[in-house]
């Protein structure tokens, strides 16, 4: 297990999902885990700052409220994302696109500018930025999540050669096809067409991606710009 001790996270979207069980794998791990979201997570571990990542006044509350009670930030995991609804872009739902984009990109990269600006002052701290196997590959119906995980990805590497020198990793996570809440918003035939496209004939669990996320959070590892979740649970840095 990676060290953590003493450590300070905070994690978007840290109360269900690939968010909580990060948060939870940090706390097994020594750190201090804040979930920011929209509802408290359940499980009392955890701590909850009440936060949309859309919202510039909410994301510097969150930062000013971890400092204060903490005295720093270490980790940063912007995991907060929506779906889309699905379809080819003839059938395009603006509305739908405008907010996949809000949260999923430009919400990533909003929190990142206020806890990236407490780290600099601190001189330390690691960025990770949750992309998406779609992001890396096409797939058939999906426009704007596709489009916003690609860009996450791209942001990331972006970030990583512009802030190496000052002390502060940044490396993002795409993972495959995992069993959350999110997921399950999804009609059965979409989550049946995953789980046909895993050669080891299930999704994903958000444990398995906690794991990963530790590990780039922790002092242990070195500076990667990204990290494709496999099929057999692993991961390929990229």
């Amino acid at each position: 297990m990676v060290e953590l001790r003493g450590k300070v996270a905070i994690v978007t979207g840290g109360s269900s999902g690939i968010g909580l069980a990060t948060c939870q794998k940090l706390v097994a791990a020594g750190a201090v885990a804040v979930s920011a979201d929209l509802s408290a997570p359940e499980d009392s571990r955890v701590g909850f700052v009440k936060t949309d990542v859309t919202d510039e006044r909410s994301l510097q509350n969150l930062v000013a409220t971890v400092v204060q009670a903490h005295g720093h930030v270490d980790i940063l995991v912007a995991n907060a994302g929506i779906t889309e609804h699905k379809g080819g872009v003839a059938d395009l739902d603006v509305a739908n696109w405008n907010q996949v984009l809000a949260v999923d990109l430009t919400g990533v990269v909003l929190t990142n500018k206020y806890v990236v600006r407490q780290m600099v002052k601190q001189g330390r701290g690691s960025v990770i930025n949750m992309s998406s196997i779609l992001g890396v590959v096409g797939a058939a119906n999906s426009q704007a999540y596709s489009a916003a995980k690609a860009g996450v990805a791209n942001y990331t590497k972006s970030q990583a050669a512009t802030y190496a020198a000052q002390g502060i990793r940044f490396n993002a996570v795409a993972p495959g096809y995992v069993n959350t809440p999110l997921l399950q918003t999804l009609p059965k035939s979409v989550t049946d067409g995953m789980v046909a496209k895993m050669p080891i004939g299930r999704l994903a669990t958000p444990e398995e991606i906690a794991n990963v996320v530790a590990f780039l959070a922790s002092d242990e590892s070195s500076i990667v710009t990204g990290a494709v979740i496999n099929a057999d649970g692993g991961y390929t840095a990229v």
